[in-house]
């Protein structure tokens, strides 16, 4: 059994798994095709992708890939936690350029959907922070897209960090929104 949640923007969906406990700790089915279909979420992956970050305050966004490499996300931290922001990017959407912000831990056990069309980027909030990720389709280097995590047009309200944000140079040098590729 799990439980979904709609977030405020078209297809981004907060997904808590069941979690089974006893003395011994807890077991959670983090994704299960049957469950998830009779959810309404028909989705087909094909790669899994994990990342660690050492630090509080590493950001890492936000990405996305263009159609055909499009990519549809199921994100969860392992360790640690989260604020985890995706941003429509979808030019014909009445809610093109919205973002929102959901926290997500390891103690929560909770994931977030992101679909097509929408950019993904979070930031650490404890260090030893440890995220796994499925997605649609495998990374396409021809495709990959990002737009800059500051971008005054979007005005993502990011937590404070006690020693900045700590980033890789593709998103320090990603272009804004309105000078992007994006969804039509």
């Amino acid at each position: 059994m799990l439980e979904v949640r709609s977030l405020g923007l078209e297809g981004v969906l907060e997904i808590i798994p069941r979690r089974h406990g006893d003395a011994r700790g807890f077991f959670i089915e983090t994704y299960n095709e049957e469950r998830f279909a009779e959810a309404g979420i028909d989705l087909r992956f094909v790669q899994d992708n994990h990342s660690y970050s050492a630090a509080a305050g590493v950001l890492r966004g936000l990405h996305y890939q263009l159609a055909p490499r499009a990519q549809d996300k199921l994100l969860r931290v392992i360790r640690g936690a989260i604020l985890d922001v995706a941003v429509d990017i979808r030019r014909g959407s009445s809610s093109f350029g919205k973002w929102l912000a959901l926290e997500i831990s390891a103690e929560k056990g909770n994931q977030i959907l992101v679909p097509k069309g929408f950019a993904h980027g979070f930031v650490t909030l404890v260090p030893d922070t440890e995220v796994l990720y499925k997605v649609t389709d495998t990374y396409s280097p021809q495709h990959d897209r990002s737009i800059r995590f500051d971008d005054p047009a979007i005005g993502i309200e990011w937590p404070a960090v006690a020693d900045g944000f700590q980033l890789s140079d593709k998103d320090l040098k990603a272009p804004l929104l309105a000078a992007t590729e994006v969804f039509a």
